[in-house]
């Protein structure tokens, strides 16, 4: 099969032909990648499974959202100094209306991330979307802007791709990697600064004090831990759990750290209560029973595992078990979140004519 052109948007269509639920963040409703939706199509092609396709101005590596019938998306230009959130209809694909932010200066990036590399986030009547160092903004499903924030510049070399959020009112928002790495909350109503609470950096965002490379492109996800909802997100060499409310961080879980660097592209994988998260470039992966106060590493983590693939991309929690596809080399694992191990391993099969 032929990938879909890359700067395009194609919205693959049900088998009912019935309009699905919404997909109105990150990785789906609750930030874990599952959906409830049945009928789905399980191959498709360039034509084959496709309601709509439409161009795209420019490449962006951030996903599409669906909310209240309209499909949101980033795109950039003029090497990402001209930065835009799309709106269209999700039944015909027609575009309803743009709005584009300027930034004056072409920051640094890998030639893999677009500048257009963050999720827009979505709760029915409002839409917000992060454009990295060109600030933090929020229209309504007209197009009209109602505020903006801009929460200073934002420098790496492999650039911006974290997420926002939504829970109760707040935007919740890791702004990183860089020489200042925080997360943030937001007031959803006015774009006020509800708290910030910066992370420490060993170096300077880019390489730590041995020289190696560093950050964290981590999105932040929710979880009910002893009745409590905390937010918990990966850093360079740790996983943090905020209280949504103060910033305050309740627990933290080391173990990210490796061998080629502090290096982190993946969201934290809840599995009941367990915390699974991984290390990029071949970092390792360490799973922790969630709860304690302060530094629970020696007490609740259960493992760490030292080798690992590549692993850009987030796991999914289905049945028991985690379900990884890897960068590099291509294979989908199957993981035990109680241990650690690697149940069974398979290679991407080549794409070819009829295979999604």
């Amino acid at each position: 099969m032929k990938p879909l052109p890359l700067l395009s948007l194609a919205l693959l269509i049900l088998s009912s032909n019935l309009i699905a639920g919404d997909w109105p963040a990150f990785r789906g409703p609750n930030n874990d990648g599952r959906s409830s939706e049945t009928g789905v199509p399980r191959e498709w092609s360039p034509e084959k499974n496709i309601l709509w396709k439409v161009p795209l101005p420019g490449a962006s590596n951030g996903s599409p959202i669906v909310s209240g019938g309209k499909v949101f998306l980033t795109s950039s230009v003029n090497k990402g100094q001209t930065r835009t959130l799309h709106c269209f209809d999700r039944t015909t694909g027609k575009e309803l209306w743009k709005q584009s932010v300027t930034h004056p200066e072409e920051m640094p990036t890998h030639k893999t991330n677009q500048y257009g590399g963050t999720t827009p986030a979505a709760d029915g009547q409002r839409v917000f979307v992060w454009h990295g160092s060109a600030g933090l903004y929020c229209y309504n499903f007209n197009g009209v802007e109602l505020w903006k924030r801009h929460l200073g510049e934002l420098r790496h070399m492999w650039g911006y791709g974290t997420s926002p959020i939504l829970h109760k009112g707040k935007l919740l928002l890791h702004t990183g990697p860089g020489k200042k790495v925080f997360m943030v909350a937001v007031d959803q109503d006015t774009g006020s600064v509800l708290w910030k609470t910066e992370e420490p950096i060993d170096g300077d965002g880019e390489r730590n004090t041995n020289n190696k490379y560093m950050g964290s492109w981590s999105t932040p996800v929710m979880a009910k831990v002893n009745e409590q909802d905390l937010v918990l997100c990966s850093f360079a060499t740790r996983v943090n759990a905020y209280d949504p409310e103060t910033g305050k961080i309740v627990f933290i879980c080391d173990g990210i750290r490796g061998k080629n660097g502090d290096l982190c592209y993946t969201s934290p994988i809840i599995a009941g209560e367990l915390c699974v998260a991984m290390g990029g470039y071949k970092g390792p992966a360490i799973g922790f029973k969630m709860g304690g106060e302060g530094n629970i590493t020696e007490e609740r983590r259960v493992w760490r595992n030292e080798k690992a693939p590549q692993r850009i991309g987030s796991g999914v929690y289905a049945g028991g078990y985690i379900f990884m596809a890897n960068a590099g080399p291509a294979t989908f694992q199957c993981i035990d979140p109680k241990s650690g191990e690697n149940l069974w391993e398979a290679r991407s099969p080549e794409p070819s004519t009829g295979a999604p």
